[in-house]
């Protein structure tokens, strides 16, 4: 009776440590993420342009494929920020928001995105390959992109560069963000004006 009694002491020294550990690592853990998007920025309507637009999947660099927020890659570093992600792919998130940018931009064309379910015969095509989409050392967030234009009927085609600048409003993960969704809207804009 008495190394049963025992046996039950040393069971519970092992069963309440165990028991308080989830405690004691919830007390430790990093707070849940922010969530971020890139916003629509509107821009000067053009009244020409290609009845149907497909924008292609954008093309990323590794580095910006990611869940979390780019701040910068200056000095041989990637920067990212801490407990600061995007709400969706990047990838899919830049798609989707030139998307509704050209639309705004074109209003008498019908613009849709190639990852989508719609699939139609475009009159045009926009490839866009981002280079760069972070911030520099003064905090001003850079992005830099090569844009291809393909058109049917008849067959022409347009290449561009872009280098965007656009400084930071805030230095929190809101103004970079917003920063990154003003030059997203300026790249929309040059975009459309090669549509024309």
């Amino acid at each position: 009776m008495t190394i049963h009694h025992l046996g039950r002491r040393r069971l519970g020294a092992f069963v309440v440590p165990v028991l308080a550990a989830p405690a004691l690592v919830a007390c430790g853990a990093s707070p849940e993420p922010g969530l971020y998007t890139l916003v629509v920025r509107p821009g000067s309507t053009l009244p020409r342009g290609p009845a149907i637009v497909q924008v292609r999947d954008i093309g990323l660099p590794g580095y910006l494929d990611r869940k979390e927020i780019v701040r910068s890659t200056e000095d041989f570093k990637l920067d990212v920020r801490a407990n600061a992600w995007w709400g969706e792919p990047v990838g899919g998130m830049l798609g989707r928001i030139l998307v509704l940018d050209l639309s705004q931009r074109l209003p008498n064309s019908k613009v849709y995105g190639e990852a989508g379910s719609i699939t139609l015969d475009p009159n045009a095509t926009v490839g866009v390959d981002i280079q760069r989409l972070d911030a520099d050392k003064a905090g001003t967030v850079i992005l830099v992109a090569q844009v291809a234009v393909q058109f049917n009927r008849p067959t022409r085609s347009a290449l561009r560069n872009f280098s965007i600048s656009k400084p930071v409003p805030t230095p929190d993960t809101t103004g970079h963000v917003a920063a990154m969704s003003d030059a997203v809207g300026e790249l929309a804009d040059g975009i459309a004006a090669m549509l024309q």
